[in-house]
């Protein structure tokens, strides 16, 4: 990596698993951000054993031993998946005006620091973009020579944004979804009509509390508003949860999940047009449908697919 520093702040999400959180802790650490925003949720109060598990993830917090000013955003109680993340990631971009955002399962190499920082000033102030994603889980664009390309996924393995995109379009509630399923202009928005009813369903159990989730609100305003995001040629981190015994909507072995992670080669090689990779998004939602085809009417499988 050169002289190159981590300036960017960095988001860790954490609850009850300290065996991952230790492994995604490290590869910060390695990193050495000059700022590392905590948030943490509180243990169920129906599960035995499950405060010390909290406990024991939040001290490993403790172990910071670089110049870092660190920032915690703990809950007392549980507040699940959905008002956890949405409150702590709105929490974060109250804070700071862009971060590098990690979960506790998704374990990335170094270069998808350097990759997030330099992504996130190459498209500070273009519109046009409002998600970095670290992951591509396995589909690659088309244009192989260039580092990344541009995509209708947000994937969330490790990603990146900022303020302006967060602040303007997130809505965990989705109040807009009633009116765009009415005029039924999701499958224009989407471009895939079989994808549009898939997500369809997804957007109603969502809409509908059904699901315990934030990620496909996220994913909502990006269709919505016709942003694109940013996924890397190489994958940059891979997920460790998948069939963890603490995991809330990973519970399955996948063959998306511990997924190779490769290097980033520097400096970046940029596309050459901003237009969104059809090809590689169809990729995807071929390969999902495929692997979760058993499964889509259980409201914890959908969780995970965005």
């Amino acid at each position: 990596m050169d002289d190159w520093q981590l300036t960017t702040p960095v988001a860790l999400l954490i609850f009850n698993r300290p065996d991952t959180t230790a492994q995604v802790f490290e590869s910060i650490r390695q990193a050495q951000p000059s700022q590392l925003l905590v948030i943490a949720d509180g243990p169920r109060s129906d599960r035995p054993g499950e405060a010390e598990k909290c406990a024991a993830t939040r001290q490993i917090i403790d172990r910071v031993d670089w110049d870092c000013q660190v920032l915690k955003h703990y809950s007392d109680i549980n507040l699940g998946c959905k008002w956890r993340v949405s409150s702590g990631i709105d929490w974060v971009f109250d804070t700071v005006e862009e971060a590098i955002i990690l979960e506790d399962d998704c374990l990335p190499n170094q270069s998808f620091f350097r990759y997030c920082q330099e992504l996130l000033t190459q498209y500070r102030d273009d519109p046009r973009v409002m998600h970095i994603a670290g992951s591509n889980e396995g589909i690659t664009g088309q244009n192989l020579h260039e580092s990344y390309y541009f995509s209708r996924r947000t994937h969330i393995w490790g990603w990146a944004t900022w303020r302006r995109a967060w602040q303007a379009y997130y809505d965990v509630d989705m109040k807009l979804w009633p009116e765009l399923k009415q005029t039924q202009k999701l499958a224009e928005l989407i471009g895939n009509k079989r994808e549009s009813s898939v997500k369809t369903q997804i957007f109603d159990l969502v809409y509908e509390n059904q699901i315990d989730t934030w990620d496909h609100q996220w994913n909502f305003a990006c269709i919505y508003h016709q942003n694109s995001s940013i996924l890397p040629n190489r994958n940059l981190v891979s997920n460790i949860g998948f069939g963890h015994q603490e995991a809330t909507h990973t519970i399955h072995p996948s063959s998306f999940g511990d997924l190779p992670r490769h290097e980033l080669d520097f400096p970046m090689i940029h596309p050459q047009i901003f237009k969104q990779d059809v090809e590689a998004d169809d990729q995807y939602f071929e390969a999902r449908q495929t692997n979760q085809v058993k499964r889509l009417l259980n409201a914890d499988e959908l969780a995970e697919w965005v």
